[in-house]
């Protein structure tokens, strides 16, 4: 049996009133590509900032490579590095490319500064992006944001290999960009999972269509705080389940509750 990187056992978390994930069990593989899916307003995020050890679960607890982790991420370190790609890129503005990107070898190596630009360099040209390294994210378009964070989420440390990302989790990708724009960004995660420098496993939310389709192996459907169904992408068109059938088919009618 493979062991899992990391492992959600009972997990809920409420926001005062609201109970947004209720008793959540949850395993992500090495090499896999998981994607949740889901309504608006119903956990996803929440789930990826608690894998990502930015928010605390109210229950149940979170196991890297079958280890408790115990407080948050600035609390201690975990056996694996969590990369995590914000669905509003979540670039610097007062930072050029090249800091934004190496930000993380600037801040956590004794590297020298020509050997951060030159590790910057072959980022940016595993994303697509050679020649930007002197640019700020403000002369960029909204795709090219979004690769330049890819492209931070995958920095490595050639000098310590523990400081080289086992996963990376991604919060909505393709929100907000054209058609086009959004089959770039999917090419480009699925390229990265491949890739050497790469990374090979990914979690990732979305309720884009093209997006689920195009980047998860796995899929789970988290609604009303609870995982209502999972399985492999390709069963999507077979499954019977009302939720999904209703999700894919941009149904009103169904399980579930349409907000006014």
């Amino acid at each position: 049996m493979v062991e899992p990187l990391i492992q959600l056992q009972g997990v809920s978390k409420s926001f005062g009133e609201r109970r947004v994930l209720d008793q959540i069990d949850l395993a992500i593989y090495p090499g896999e590509a998981l994607v949740i899916i889901g309504p608006s307003g119903t956990g996803k995020s929440t789930i990826l900032r608690i894998i990502a050890g930015l928010l605390p679960p109210d229950s149940g607890q979170v196991l890297i490579k079958n280890q408790v982790r115990q407080g948050l991420v600035e609390d201690g370190e975990d056996l694996i590095r969590i990369a995590l790609v914000f669905q509003q890129s979540a670039l610097f503005d007062s930072l050029t490319v090249e800091e934004n990107v190496g930000f993380f070898l600037h801040e956590h190596s004794q590297l020298p500064r020509e050997t951060i630009r030159s590790l910057v360099e072959e980022k940016l040209a595993l994303v697509g992006l050679q020649g930007i390294a002197d640019d700020y994210p403000a002369q960029l378009s909204g795709g090219m944001r979004k690769r330049v964070s890819f492209a931070r989420a995958i920095m490595s440390n050639p000098s310590n290999p523990k400081d080289n990302p086992e996963i990376i989790l991604y919060d909505e990708p393709t929100a907000g960009l054209d058609p086009i724009a959004s089959t770039v960004i999917e090419d480009l995660v699925r390229h990265l999972q491949q890739a050497p420098q790469g990374c090979g496993t990914y979690v990732m939310v979305s309720h884009q269509e093209s997006t689920i389709r195009r980047t998860a192996d796995r899929v789970v459907f988290l609604y009303d705080g609870k995982i209502q169904w999972q399985g492999l992408a390709k069963e999507i068109e077979t499954t019977s389940h009302p939720m999904v059938r209703q999700f894919f088919a941009a149904r009103t009618d169904g399980p579930i509750h349409v907000l006014d």
